[in-house]
């Protein structure tokens, strides 16, 4: 609903020179006294508000923000609820460029009085233009200045380890959870808690990172957004800038779902949108929080891959060896093999009962010396046939583990290859692993399947950022949205439903194929349109207060008489009638059977925060059966579409399986290009489409039924 701040916007609160802290106190415990502790590694000036005190915990402290002897860059409020709007004026009088709030009691209590108070600081901060951070919020953390500007426990003890890694976290605890990785030795630029995000928000925070030269990769903890627009822009920035966004989004089941009026409600539930959004703009989405560390580290310290998707495994364990290539097939994580020149080398050094491959066991004779196990690390690294190597760290003591990471490390400082340590022992911080766990180049995983799923991530990600490419042009004209607006327009009077006549109407103005159609009043009515459009007829009631025409008895296939016509009519009419009896009857529409071909669901669900998203599967039971669907944001030209119909585990049966001939790919592949269009171009009337099923064959596909919902 407004621009994105960026790195300027920003960069006074986020990286102030100097501080204030309103409600400053001794008190040991007390978010004034946290607060003051997790400053001592500042670099600027800091200066404690109270009227009670001349000094602060070694800080000079004033009576008031107006006394201050200069102008401050970062107010930090640890003030009640009800002193926090005026406490922003204040700020806003002495110049402050942010203010973070702790203070909680806001609008995250639903309570409407509390809601409107959330409202005003967002009336304060736009007029002001002083950026508010919170309220409800823990705070913020820079490592490069030391500024803890936060109330959690402890902060300053971990020691403001700088590095790579920024954290952006609507949960504040959430974040500080992922932040204490500092005290094994990983690094962080920043760590931003948004809060109840009165003005800034998450997306404002990425914005930043993004610009950020501190910052090489960005942890996303979510739990929803409120602008899907705003989100997508503050991803592409970061994707532009060549800094990987991984996200963690909690609230991921679907409890809340009700029943929805359309194949593609359930199809479609919020948990795919954020998926499909996701990855429109090459994020990477994680469901395990364990892995969101273990995946930002790797993203920080791996450039792009110069030598494929393969990966390499150095083992000294034959069992780990078979982990490894277990969960690299899992991931789809190939391993190529070795080259003769490093199979030789390894020769020299590998007794016969171990195993010179990929993955390699090289057993534990290796490891007798730190010569030994250098000279075989080396040989995989002298290998050009991967563009990554892993190496499984069985057991931890000071004369194997210990022993064994500064020759990694060392090896690591040498090549343009990212060395993945999957420290698979129980002893997480065992001999060697701070070394590893610290060190700018090795990867540490405590876990294989994280660390090919890693890989896997790495792999897509840089393939998504060379792929971008300039959109498609357009298939359908302004007139085919005119036209389209002017059937709704007459249409949707009747309800927030279309007829499926009506719905196909909508989706021939875009140059989707439908059948010959003609609607009848009566069985007299419906014998004649049948005889008019020759051969085999289908018959189905017209009513936008039935959606499933199918459960009201009100679908007839392949009628060839006048006889079964006429009987089939009043047979539709007269259960249509017993299934609802309030329900607006328009009549039968007699249509032109379509030939055989397999059976595609298309549909759209246009999703509260980003907006109209295209489903395309496998139609008939197997939709319900197998879930067999692809999901991308609107709108999609080819490349996209052909995307998702390649990526269905169905495929074959679009292709040719077992002697059926294949279908019309090109054809297919359109009506979902123009379909996307006409979703993204009425985004603002239309809910929901279903498209169920398209008739695809060797000659062609058509929309054989239809379903529009409106908004």
């Amino acid at each position: 609903m407004r621009p994105l701040y960026n790195a300027a916007d920003l960069k006074r609160l986020i990286d102030p020179k100097v501080v204030a802290v309103v409600g400053a106190s001794e008190t040991r415990g007390s978010f004034g006294e946290r607060t003051l502790s997790n400053m001592s590694g500042f670099s600027g000036k800091v200066f404690a508000i109270n009227p009670k005190y001349q000094t602060l915990l070694g800080r000079p402290c004033v009576p008031s923000l107006a006394d201050m002897p200069e102008r401050p860059d970062c107010v930090v409020l640890c003030v009640a609820r009800q002193m926090v709007e005026s406490m922003i004026e204040a700020a806003a009088v002495a110049g402050a460029g942010g203010v973070v709030v702790y203070a909680s009691g806001f609008a995250e209590t639903a309570k409407p009085d509390r809601i409107e108070a959330q409202g005003r600081l967002i009336e304060v901060a736009h007029r002001t233009g002083v950026r508010v951070v919170g309220p409800n919020c823990v705070g913020l953390a820079n490592t490069r200045s030391g500024a803890g500007l936060n109330f959690m426990p402890d902060y300053a003890g971990m020691g403001h380890r700088r590095g790579p890694i920024g954290i952006v976290s609507q949960s504040g605890a959430l974040g500080y959870t992922v932040l204490q990785g500092m005290e094994r030795g990983i690094g962080f630029s920043h760590y931003l808690a948004a809060g109840n995000s009165c003005d800034v928000d998450v997306c404002d925070f990425i914005s930043y990172l993004a610009e950020n030269d501190d910052t090489r990769s960005i942890i996303c903890l979510l739990e929803g957004v409120k602008d899907g627009d705003r989100f997508l822009s503050a991803a592409r920035k970061a994707r532009d800038a060549g800094k990987a966004l991984i996200v963690y989004k909690t609230g991921n089941s679907e409890t809340s779902s009700k029943a929805a009026m359309s194949h593609t409600g359930t199809m479609v539930g919020s948990v795919v949108a954020y998926q499909a959004a996701l990855a429109e703009v090459g994020a990477i989405a994680l469901d395990n929080l364990e892995a969101v560390l273990e995946t930002a580290s790797f993203f920080a310290k791996a450039g792009a891959p110069t030598r494929g998707r393969g990966a390499g495994i150095l083992s000294t364990s034959g069992g780990a060896a078979v982990i490894c290539a277990d969960k690299a097939e899992a991931h789809g994580v190939p391993l190529p093999s070795l080259e003769a020149r490093t199979a030789s080398a390894l020769h020299e050094v590998v007794p016969d009962f171990g195993s010179v491959a990929n993955p390699s066991d090289l057993t534990a004779e290796v490891l007798k010396t730190s010569e030994t196990f250098g000279f075989c690390l080396d040989a995989f690294l002298n290998d050009s046939g991967f563009s990554a190597l892993v190496m499984p760290m069985i057991f931890a003591h000071a004369s194997s583990s210990g022993a064994r990471a500064p020759t990694i490390v060392e090896a690591a400082s040498r090549t343009d290859r990212p060395l993945a340590v999957v420290w698979m022992n129980e002893w997480y911080q065992g001999p060697g692993s701070e070394i590893l766990d610290a060190d700018p180049k090795v990867c540490m995983f405590r876990s294989a399947d994280r660390c090919f799923a890693a890989l896997k991530a790495w792999f897509d990600w840089h393939e998504h950022r060379a792929s971008h490419r300039t959109p498609a042009p357009r298939r359908s004209s302004l007139s085919a949205e005119l036209a389209a607006r002017g059937i709704l327009s007459s249409a949707k009077a009747g309800g927030a439903a279309l007829s499926e006549t009506d719905s196909k109407r909508v989706l021939d103005c875009y140059g989707i194929a439908i059948p010959l159609e003609i609607l009848a009043s009566g069985p007299e009515q419906a014998v004649r349109a049948s005889r008019e459009i020759g051969g085999p007829v289908a018959l189905k009631i017209v009513s936008p207060d039935i959606l499933h025409k199918t459960e009201a008895g009100g679908v007839k296939l392949g009628l060839s008489t006048p006889q079964d016509v006429s009987a089939a009519a009043a047979d539709i009419l007269a259960s249509a009638k017993r299934y609802a009896p309030e329900a607006r009857i328009d009549g039968v529409s007699v249509q032109q059977m379509v030939p055989p071909g397999i059976e595609i669901v298309l549909g759209v669900k246009n999703d509260r925060q980003f907006g109209p998203l295209v489903a395309a599967g496998l139609g008939g039971i197997m939709v319900e059966l197998l879930g067999d669907t692809k999901v991308r944001l609107a709108p999609v030209d080819d490349q996209a579409a052909r995307a998702m119909l390649a990526s269905l585990r169905g495929h074959a049966l679009l292709t040719g399986f077992r002697g059926r001939p294949g279908i019309d790919i090109d054809r297919l592949v359109d009506i979902i290009c123009r379909l996307s269009e006409l979703a993204h171009d009425l985004r603002d009337v239309i809910d929901q489409i279903d498209v169920n099923p398209v008739i695809a064959s060797a000659d062609g596909a058509i929309a054989a039924d239809a379903l529009i919902v409106c908004r």
